[in-house]
């Protein structure tokens, strides 16, 4: 059924996210870990496509540790919506970028002395602290610094002065194989490397290594820090999960109809032609199409429910629209809610579902999805707060415009 904070706008497609699955799913990963293991929140890529600021709120008030991001205006955004939280900025940075990282109190990823030395300067103008951390590479081999130059470049970090070294940590390539060999030898690297430099006095507060498999599948990667994402947004991690521990779905992706045609036997349908119509059929225009992150590699591919069946998608996948076939299902009309990913009555398409008709992951899909489709936040059972491209706020305030 189409919510009435759909109606009221109304919405033609937008994503359903509900808050209170991820603030069940954060306590989820609080019983998941020992006592004491901060936890820090993944919210690349606007919290992989759910909102960042709207689940960043959720994250607070659960009393997060620390926030990840990728970019230097991730970070901003956050800051702008009123999150004091600490944050870090997991990707590398640059040196031009110093200042604005030190003006938002953020923290930086270090991987060059340059960088190092760039926030040192901009924290000494600004009268404020640049807190740092540093990946090291056990194996992912993407950024940061060897384990073999690891010791050597936090020598010249420390001795270079001007930044405080809060944490070390790495990220694991395979921790959702079910051969967890190259994993747990990544953690032991890593564990050796922390205890080499403790027991040379260097101090880092903070180790932290385990993204969501690697929490659930890999306790001795825990450390001081967990980085969890998709596990906390409901998508599956790729890897069993614990006997009786669940994770709720904290997204699902909705349209409407917006006209119903028929077309005679032969009738071809959308760019190509690559459907033709074998029987007197109807056809569903739906409002979403790649040009709202919903991919073309769905054409003549996967289904869609409406009126709580299955229906298939029939032709190319366009910018704007994509069709299904209801020809078996008579009673559907124009301005009928279409679900795409997530459940209508008793139908259900997951979001691993629709990856797979996709040929990629779940938070890929998630992280396509662009501008033009609204979020309605769901807490306590309703509507709590809609983000639409003209506007944000409680869905009874928003115009149509």
């Amino acid at each position: 059924m189409i919510p009435d904070e759909a109606k009221s706008i109304p919405l033609t497609a937008w994503a359903e996210v509900d808050l209170d699955a991820v603030r069940a799913n954060l306590r989820l990963v609080r019983r998941l870990i020992p006592r004491g293991t901060k936890v820090l929140l993944t919210l690349k890529a606007d919290a992989y496509g759910l909102g960042a600021k709207a689940v960043a709120q959720v994250a607070a008030a659960e009393a997060v540790d620390m926030l990840g991001v990728a970019t230097l205006h991730e970070g901003i955004e956050l800051r702008q919506a009123g999150l004091s939280t600490p944050v870090l900025i997991l990707s590398p940075s640059l040196p031009e970028e110093a200042g604005e990282i030190i003006r938002h109190e953020l923290r930086a990823t270090v991987g060059t002395i340059d960088l190092a030395r760039a926030l040192a300067r901009a924290a000494a103008a600004a009268g404020r602290r640049a807190i740092v951390h540093v990946e090291v590479d056990t194996g992912m081999g993407r950024a940061g610094v060897s384990v073999a130059d690891a010791p050597e470049f936090l020598d010249a970090l420390v001795a270079a002065g001007g930044v405080e070294l809060e944490g070390l940590y790495t990220h694991f390539p395979v921790s959702n194989d079910g051969d967890l060999e190259f994993t747990l030898g990544q953690a032991d690297q890593f564990a050796a490397l922390v205890a080499r430099l403790r027991d040379r006095g260097m101090r880092i507060p903070i180790a932290h290594a385990a993204n969501s498999a690697a929490l659930i599948n890999a306790p001795s990667a825990h450390f001081d820090m967990v980085r969890p994402g998709i596990l906390v947004y409901g998508f599956k991690p790729f890897v069993p999960m614990p006997d009786g521990v669940e994770i709720r779905p904290a997204m699902s992706l909705k349209t409407r109809v917006l006209q119903v045609r028929a077309f005679a036997p032969g009738d071809t349908v959308s760019y190509g032609r690559t459907f033709s119509a074998p029987r007197p059929s109807r056809i569903a225009v739906l409002g979403i199409g790649y040009g709202h992150g919903y991919s073309r590699l769905l054409s003549n591919r996967g289904s869609v429910i409406v009126r709580g069946r299955r229906a298939p998608i029939v032709g190319r996948v366009t910018m704007d629209m994509t069709m299904a076939d209801v020809t078996d299902l008579p009673e559907v009309a124009a301005g009928d809610e279409v679900v795409l990913f997530g459940k209508q009555g008793d139908a259900e398409i997951s979001l691993e579902e629709l990856a797979a008709w996709q040929e990629t992951i779940n938070y890929e899909v998630t992280c396509g999805i662009g501008r033009r489709v609204a979020r309605l936040y769901i807490r306590d059972g309703s509507g709590a707060w809609l983000r639409t491209m003209v506007g944000e706020g409680p869905p009874g305030a928003l115009p149509a415009r």
